[in-house]
């Protein structure tokens, strides 16, 4: 009997499945997952799918339920706001990570040790193996690169879509994009606001024959480049403008350097367009780093509000399981 099959069933496990035209494999999926984790239920969110996937996945067993907002954010957005569970898994239905690593993956969430718990696709190495498309592997490893620098993380694999939530994170998290960067902005989401992080290798496939992904390269990699961006100036201010701050300062002072000495060595300036050249470039520096400090204040502001209503979540949670 695995160490957490008593755990197992004293708590209500969610495992959601976005779907969008996976007639091919949702089935296996559903089937698979209802092997490992029996007392689960599998919800299948259909969106907008034309292969009959919501009929399969029906047919399969799962509770299978329509969102007609495009986008895999808005998909996992009624998940998260509509089902009501203990621990949440989401896992992909294209068959590429297995409903084997199940009971690894929320093992840490059972033990208390993580609120979060990432399906990592890149140690073992089978990722890189398996995975035909390369654009994908070098724009996981740039986003890793980008989000561990930016925001101090030690992370391997941030676009996985196999993960595994505890309820606090899932019922506290404001979902801002539709598309497939959700899973970068739920791993920003959980690095800014220090969520436990639990990391367990898992081994992946590729897509079997027939079955198509919806991913493109190039267009969801800007999208995902671009939220990194905006998310490095909404939640690192101090750093984004700063640097720019910094850059603009010394751009302004090695243009006014020659005006500098010109004043010290003559008490006279001939280089009157460069001076105000210099001194407009000193004082977007100045403006850019004031902008650092104001946001970097609402940043702080924002964090103080966001733990106190995780404090608030935790309290009105105890209270209710004393009632029960």
């Amino acid at each position: 009997m695995p160490a957490h099959a008593k755990n197992l069933d004293e708590i209500e496990v969610a495992v959601l499945i976005p779907c969008y035209n996976e007639a091919t494999t949702i089935a296996k999926v559903v089937s698979d997952f209802k092997k490992e984790l029996p007392k689960a239920k599998i919800y299948v969110f259909d969106n907008n799918s034309t292969d009959g996937s919501y009929d399969i996945a029906k047919n399969a067993g799962a509770i299978v339920r329509r969102e007609y907002t495009q986008g895999k954010g808005a998909v996992i957005r009624a998940m998260f706001s509509k089902i009501e569970a203990d621990i949440y898994i989401i896992a992909d239905g294209d068959d590429q990570c297995p409903a084997e690593s199940a009971i690894d993956l929320i093992a840490p969430i059972l033990d208390g040790k993580a609120d979060i718990s990432i399906g990592d696709r890149i140690s073992n190495g089978t990722y890189a193996k398996e995975n035909k498309r390369r654009g994908h592997e070098f724009g996981n490893h740039l986003v890793r690169f980008l989000v561990n620098f930016i925001f101090n993380g030690d992370l391997k694999d941030i676009m996985t879509g196999y993960r595994a939530f505890n309820r606090k994170f899932v019922k506290n998290f404001p979902i801002m994009k539709d598309g497939f960067e959700i899973e970068t902005e739920i791993t920003l989401h959980a690095l800014h606001n220090r969520f436990k992080i639990a990391q367990i290798p898992i081994a992946v496939r590729d897509r079997p024959q027939g079955s198509v992904s919806s991913l493109n390269t190039y267009r969801d990699g800007i999208k995902i480049l671009k939220i990194i961006f905006d998310l490095f100036r909404n939640y690192r201010p101090m750093m984004f403008f700063g640097s720019i701050s910094f850059l603009f300062a010394l751009a302004g002072l090695l243009l006014g350097l020659p005006v500098i000495l010109e004043f010290i060595d003559q008490r006279y300036i001939t280089h009157v367009p460069l001076a105000i050249l210099a001194a407009s470039i000193e004082t977007i520096a100045i403006f850019l780093f004031m902008c650092a400090l104001v946001m970097d204040s609402i940043v702080s502001l924002s964090k103080r509000e966001y733990e106190w209503k995780l404090i608030q979540y935790e309290t009105t949670q105890s209270r209710t399981n004393k009632l029960q």
